[in-house]
């Protein structure tokens, strides 16, 4: 295990988000899946209690914990890409397998984790500062799915 783990809680779909996540991203793997010793507050001993992945290189451990505690934008996953393909993959994956749409490059899974799905020219754009930056900005403010034609059209004035 690793020093430093995001511990992820799930109502009881810890594996299948795990899953999807590690067939979804590059450099992520399943790791162990752990059952529950004995009954506890919202399951059955047997039932998978925490699994153990790896998200484009972030080690995780996914809690099968109930419902108690819900996923907030507070807490995201930032996903950089390298064009308008890999943000449309990444995009598309999780928006077309039961999540949901939000803005400026966010989205959020079904299971309720948010992500930011983010090109990097949008990246360069902000960290080149002044009038750039602020065309960049702008232009991303009005978008729910980063469009990379238009960030970069924008850097450009």
């Amino acid at each position: 295990m690793a020093k430093n783990t995001i511990c992820l809680w799930y109502d009881k779909d810890a594996e299948a988000a795990a899953r999807f996540y590690t067939e979804t991203f590059p450099n992520s793997v399943m790791g162990a899946i752990h059952h529950a010793p004995t009954d506890y507050p919202s399951g059955k001993a047997g039932d998978v209690l925490t699994v153990d992945f790896t998200v484009a290189g972030i080690p995780c451990l996914g809690l099968n914990g109930g419902p108690t505690f819900k996923h907030n934008e507070a807490f995201s996953f930032q996903i950089a890409t390298d064009d308008q393909q890999e943000t449309d993959r990444y995009w598309n994956a999780i928006v077309g397998n039961g999540g949901e749409e939000s803005a400026c490059g966010w989205c959020r899974d079904k299971w309720g984790i948010s992500w930011q799905i983010t090109p990097r020219v949008l990246t360069e754009a902000m960290a080149a500062g002044g009038e750039e930056a602020k065309r960049a900005f702008t232009a991303m403010m009005d978008m729910t799915k980063i469009d990379v034609a238009a960030i970069e059209a924008a850097r450009r004035g």
